[in-house]
């Protein structure tokens, strides 16, 4: 999909991306940055760059984040187990059945 749109360069030159193009890379999201690149034939481009990766954006939502608090809170307070082998875990898991 090619995708041509014209912004105006302002004073100091700020220009403003539109806001489909935002939401569509996500530039939207706190802590997204564009990489400029100037090539030597004189095209500029803008590459999108988030704070968090796409493929990681699961890991960093507030449901997760609450999790892994917890999980550390356990692991913190001794609620964990620990186990030689993986058949001593499963022999744990059956013998609470």
């Amino acid at each position: 999909m090619s995708n041509r749109v014209y912004v105006t360069v302002q004073k100091r030159g700020v220009i403003s991306l539109p806001p489909d193009v935002r939401r569509r890379h996500h530039l939207d999201e706190p802590g997204a940055q564009v990489e400029i690149a100037e090539r030597t034939d004189g095209v500029i481009e803008l590459r999108p760059q988030v704070a968090i990766p796409a493929d990681q954006r699961w890991f960093w939502n507030e449901r997760w984040q609450a999790m892994e608090r917890e999980a550390d809170a356990d692991v913190e307070a001794g609620r964990v187990a620990r186990f030689d082998s993986a058949e001593d875990l499963i022999a744990e898991l059956d013998d609470g059945e």
